[in-house]
């Protein structure tokens, strides 16, 4: 664990960043020609900073008024525990009730064993009344 100093500030990561911090998180290769314009489409955006180089992310994606996902919330695994990602959660989730003029939908897929860090911030398993379900297309 590094105890360097760190910033989150609001900014896209680059698609090279994105991919760094996707892979060293376990999440798989990343399809590239399709980062650039998710990205680009995001609602908001943060990255954690150390030493010039980009340890952490986090997105909004939706469409900005009523529905909003929490995407892409990694980081670097030299860096995890440190509270960095409790930070990116808590600026995203500002962003949220900063922009959200009513009743709003935030939705979230967490990584296997992460449900208890997000539950901190109130996100619930709504199973068996609801259930989070999606489609992959392509590869």
């Amino acid at each position: 664990m590094s105890n360097k100093p760190y910033e989150i500030i609001e900014r896209p990561p680059t698609v090279l960043e994105h991919k760094t911090l996707w892979e060293a998180v376990g999440w798989g290769k990343v399809n590239i020609e399709m980062t650039e314009q998710s990205i680009a489409n995001s609602v908001y955006c943060l990255v954690a900073i150390s030493a010039g180089n980009v340890i952490g992310m986090g997105r909004i994606v939706g469409d900005g008024a009523m529905y909003y996902y929490i995407q892409d919330v990694a980081v670097l695994p030299e860096y995890q525990n440190m509270g960095i990602g409790k930070q990116i959660i808590e600026k995203l989730l500002n962003f949220i009730h900063d922009h959200c003029a009513g009743a709003g939908f935030v939705g979230l897929f967490a990584s296997h064993g992460k449900d208890e860090f997000y539950e901190k911030f109130g996100f619930k398993n709504h199973s068996p009344g609801m259930t989070g379900m999606f489609l992959v297309v392509g590869d």
